[in-house]
């Protein structure tokens, strides 16, 4: 979409920031053990957080970051690597038995496979509450910190990745409109990709013009990434997904390509990614990593 001004191809800054989240996620949890007694559910936190991953998230913080200008490097990822710990806890949660009830995660047996139930749910909770102590050692001022707090909790809880997931939970077996299922969407995947893109952006020091291009930006790639994986999960295989391949169909869930058929699905991932674009325009150059991860949202095949 834009002239890459950067030496670094796409796929090197991809695996650029991939290794710079990796090295912050594993000093993260070197916090962890060198705090905790609890041997097994450090072990279980380790095994969920460091079992690869697209570290989606995190991308977006550095992008929406550069968008801007500039922030600390270490304050970036420290914000990247609780935006990945509170994500990573969704996931062990949403792979529970009274949840999806997966067994396969990233390509290795899920976290309550490898360890048990008991020990899946304690691990997910500890890394949802050291997501917000994350965020609190920053060395942002002090109300930029709050900000970035209530951001990732609205994202995350009641009105946002909880509540998605609770309406998916009672959505299985029935007929959504598509309208009812974009709802859906826009809590349980979208609200955490919104609040990382926000999160850069704020850390970054972005103006409210700013702000606005790029919560229009997030929105719309949040929604077109759960699109994708709709398509994914009919089109692609269960090796280069790393979870079950027709899980969804398999448990009678309304998706998108169930709505609207697989060329409709695709059709609407590809408007929403060309809106996405126009909403961040007005950034000029420095966004060019954020029109390179929407279109990186549509040619994923995992």
């Amino acid at each position: 979409m834009t002239t890459d001004l950067s030496p670094l191809s796409f796929g090197e800054y991809l695996d650029r920031c991939q290794q710079r989240v990796q090295r912050s996620l594993q000093l993260a949890l070197d916090g962890v053990a060198g705090t905790t007694t609890a041997a097994s559910l450090y072990g279980a936190m380790r095994y969920s957080v460091m079992n690869g991953g697209k570290r989606v998230r995190p991308l977006l913080i550095y992008a929406a970051a550069e968008s801007i200008g500039s922030a600390p490097a270490s304050d970036l990822d420290l914000i990247a690597s609780a935006f990945e710990f509170l994500h990573c806890y969704s996931l062990i949660h949403d792979d529970l038995p009274a949840m999806d009830d997966d067994d396969l995660r990233r390509g290795l047996p899920t976290c309550h496979k490898q360890f048990d139930e008991a020990t899946a749910i304690l691990a997910g909770d500890a890394l949802q509450a050291e997501a917000f102590r994350l965020l609190a050692e920053t060395s942002l001022p002090a109300p930029i910190q709050i900000q970035l707090v209530r951001l990732l909790a609205q994202a995350s809880g009641s009105q946002g990745m909880v509540a998605g997931q609770a309406i998916d939970l009672a959505a299985v077996a029935t007929m959504l409109t598509v309208s009812e299922l974009e709802t859906m969407h826009r809590l349980k995947t979208g609200a955490l990709i919104r609040a990382a893109v926000l999160a850069g952006g704020i850390a970054a020091g972005a103006s409210q013009s700013q702000l606005d291009c790029l919560d229009r930006y997030a929105q719309l790639i949040g929604l077109a990434f759960q699109v994708q994986d709709d398509v994914l999960d009919v089109e692609s295989d269960t090796a280069t997904l790393g979870k079950q391949q027709g899980a969804d169909a398999a448990r009678d869930k309304p998706t998108y390509a169930t709505l609207l058929g697989l060329p409709g699905a695709k059709a609407k991932a590809a408007q929403l990614i060309a809106d996405a674009h126009a909403a961040i325009a007005t950034l000029g150059d420095g966004a060019q990593r954020l029109h390179q991860i929407a279109d990186f949202i549509i040619t994923r095949r995992k």
